[in-house]
């Protein structure tokens, strides 16, 4: 009897043991798993509002001096491609949907009475909109002329335009003198051009332009202008090389972006979590896998903020799955790609407390630190020294000019 007691004992014990373990295994799965998004809310993909401008702006490197220790101020100059955006925070989402038309239909009443004729009136033709882009601008471009013995129709130029506008990593825009207008333009049909300009970057993010990129330019240049019937007059390359490295150098002395990351506290959150909880702060999904953008204000417009986060883990087929699981995301301001007027720099500071508070995360600078946005504060000085150099340079922060350069 007292071993039938004790191999009930044990028995029991070994049941609840095993019972234990099961409920760890159970507590450390959920743990694990990823929050995700809530049924209820997932909605069609948002648009991508991203626009590329003067080539893509992701990646970052390198960083500025004096910047305090919990603060990332980063140089941001030949770190690869560029992708990253000037507005406030309070970007609006919502827009209102205009109704298409809908015909009325007759009634009983109407259809009793006497035939009335229906005078169609057409609708009035919208003048088509601006045209938006980068320009040549001499701040930035080396420009080469193309003297014309006749006017051109933009047809023709386009018909014989490179096939690609590169010249290694610059790009370059072709442009021209509208007969009717006495203005430059990019090229479009149905206009007349009495003269071209061809401008190729002096420099950007991946460096100055050098003698091969420029040889490369050129090469391009001479065959678009014969079948054109132009006549090339082409900048001395030594002054352009020369040119494009004291810009390089001003521009990587004035160059910053600024990030800090957040960690999730608990459990990781899934793609589909981590979208739907930033879209309620004016977040959307990016032009490039990974990155969640805070649209700017103006079309055409570089995002204000960027959310970046493992790409694979945004490539997955199923956005709430285990495939889809995000611990790290890093929230980055492009400082020359946005106006200080829009409170480029706020914006940021209110984005990582809020977004921290909403998705349960540990703010912390490049070596793990953890940092709360007070610390940040002395940056704020800094920047405005290097918003006044960049205006003295005529290339003020979120300009035309500062976004190709800083591209």
């Amino acid at each position: 009897m007292p071993s039938m007691s004790l191999t009930l004992a044990l028995s029991i014990l070994a049941a609840l043991v095993l019972l234990a373990l099961v409920v760890q295994s159970l507590w450390n799965a959920r743990k694990s798993s990823p929050r995700r998004a809530e049924p209820a809310a997932q909605a069609a993909a948002a648009p991508r509002v991203e626009p590329p401008l003067g080539g893509d702006m992701t990646q970052m490197a390198s960083s500025a001096p004096n910047a305090p220790p919990s603060a990332e101020l980063v140089d941001a100059r030949h770190g690869g491609d560029a992708a990253v955006a000037a507005a406030s925070a309070a970007v609006g989402l919502a827009g209102e949907a205009v109704a298409p038309g809908v015909e009325p239909v007759l009634g009983p009443a109407v259809a009793e009475t006497a035939p009335v004729a229906v005078q169609t009136v057409a609708a009035p033709v919208a003048a088509p909109a601006p045209r938006t882009g980068p320009r040549i601008d001499a701040l930035i471009d080396v420009i080469a002329t193309l003297k014309l013995d006749a006017r051109v129709s933009g047809e023709l130029v386009q018909a014989h335009l490179p096939t690609t506008r590169r010249a290694g990593t610059k790009p370059f825009l072709i442009e021209g003198l509208n007969a009717a207008t006495a203005e430059w333009e990019p090229i479009q049909p149905g206009q007349q051009y009495r003269e071209l300009q061809v401008g190729v970057q002096l420099a950007n993010r991946h460096g100055a332009l050098n003698e091969i990129e420029y040889s490369e330019f050129v090469q391009k240049l001479q065959p678009f202008a014969d079948s054109v019937g132009a006549a090339v007059e082409i900048p001395d390359m030594l002054e352009a090389v020369g040119r494009a490295k004291e810009l390089d150098h001003f521009a990587n002395q004035h160059d910053a972006l600024l990030s800090v990351q957040l960690v999730a506290r608990g459990q990781p959150w899934s793609v589909a979590y981590l979208q739907q909880a930033t879209l309620k702060h004016g977040f959307l999904p990016g032009s490039v896998p990974g990155r969640l953008v805070l649209p700017g204000a103006g079309e055409g417009a570089p995002p204000v903020l960027v959310l970046s986060f493992d790409a694979k883990a945004a490539l997955a087929e199923d956005p709430n799955g285990a495939g889809a699981v995000v611990r790290v995301a890093q929230l980055s301001l492009d400082v020359p790609q946005t106006p200080e007027t829009d409170g480029p720099f706020e914006t940021w500071l209110k984005a990582m407390s809020t977004l921290s508070t909403e998705l349960d995360a540990t703010l912390v600078d490049e070596a793990n630190h953890p940092v709360v946005p007070e610390a940040f504060a002395p940056i704020k000085s800094e920047l405005e020294g290097l918003y006044r150099q960049l205006e003295a340079r005529d290339l003020g922060a979120g300009s035309a000019a500062a976004r190709r350069l800083f591209s």
